[in-house]
């Protein structure tokens, strides 16, 4: 959540959850502050497009 915030306002992020706990960690997402550094490390390891393609598989 904290990376996607980081990526602009033009990014909105919709979480969804049904524990209250989840919540209250996605809220606290907005008091983390990522670093250049850690920002580049996430978009390494999970470059664009790395998680494309069908969400189920086909039948």
């Amino acid at each position: 959540m904290a990376w996607l915030l980081a990526k602009g306002e033009q990014i909105v992020p919709i979480p969804g959850t049904k524990r209250l706990e989840r919540i209250a960690e996605n809220v606290g997402a907005l008091n983390v502050q990522l670093s250049d550094e850690e920002l580049r490390e996430i978009e390494r390891i999970s470059p664009k497009g790395v998680a494309a393609g069908a969400r189920y598989p086909q039948l």
